[in-house]
């Protein structure tokens, strides 16, 4: 998978190369060649702090119109394996007939590796969120960068026997140096149509309102089985919410499919 920079990189780039030549034919253009690049830098970080932005290169937040046509949705699930969250979840999709795509992180995965393949077992597909899932990771330099990812897609595939096709970082967030480490470890990444902030908010109703509103054909949806809030019942929000999104969707004649089916 051959790495295309995006507009936005090769406008940086060419920037960077103006600025340069400007200073040395010019060297009292310094500071309005420092500002320019300043405001580059802070515009390609802004782009990268919005998780649903397709600035820095392509991003998935919607399946493609055929999917769209098919009538089918995407559940996708981040964070775990988690052995008290994970198993139910996986039932609770067993029983609606749905299937979904787990990001899963390489670190828990090797804690856990018979949830993984249990996953797969079960029709789903397990997916890359990176091996550490730093809060760091957006500022990863590229050795860095390639190393985290690298090492969970080959943990997920040594476990499952099924090799990863999109990523996922944490919380969404990422750098203009992704791209092409994705792109020379033949990932795609994957983004959302909406969230339920289940790893923060304990209001099953306001998750699930988050996530129901404007449900419709191609949405990719997120939610949480590792680091899930506790509900006020005690269960994990996304027990309380998934039963509910499940029916709305046979309700909607909507399909729950995974990433790999819906944007192979």
């Amino acid at each position: 998978m051959s790495w295309k920079p995006a507009p936005a990189i090769k406008w940086s780039a060419a920037l960077h190369a103006v600025a340069a030549a400007g200073v040395a034919f010019a060297p009292g253009a310094w500071p309005w060649a420092l500002g320019a690049v300043a405001a580059d830098h802070l515009l390609l970080t802004a782009a990268g702090l919005w998780p649903r932005s397709t600035v820095l290169g392509p991003n998935l937040v919607r399946l493609p119109e055929a999917a769209a046509a098919r009538r089918e949705i995407a559940l996708t699930i981040d964070d775990g394996p988690d052995p008290d969250v994970t198993p139910a979840v996986l039932d609770m999709l067993d029983a609606a007939g749905a299937k979904a795509s787990f990001f899963c992180i390489g670190a828990r995965a090797r804690r856990h590796p018979g949830l993984c393949r249990e996953i797969v077992a079960r029709g789903h597909r397990v997916e890359n969120h990176g091996d550490s899932h730093s809060k760091a990771f957006a500022a990863f330099g590229p050795g860095r960068l390639r190393a985290d990812i690298a090492a969970a897609q080959a943990a997920l595939h040594e476990i499952t026997g099924q090799a990863p096709r999109f990523f996922r970082p944490t919380a969404g967030l990422r750098s203009p140096l992704l791209d092409p480490v994705l792109s020379r470890l033949g990932l795609r990444l994957a983004a959302w149509t909406r969230r339920g902030f289940d790893t923060q908010d304990r209001d099953a109703t306001r998750v699930y309102e988050r996530l129901a509103r404007g449900l419709a054909p191609g949405d990719i949806l997120l939610l949480h089985d590792g680091n899930a809030v506790r509900a006020p019942s005690g269960r994990p929000v996304i027990a309380e919410v998934l039963p509910r999104l499940l029916a709305d969707m046979r309700a909607a004649s909507l399909a729950a499919v995974t990433l790999a089916h819906g944007a192979p």
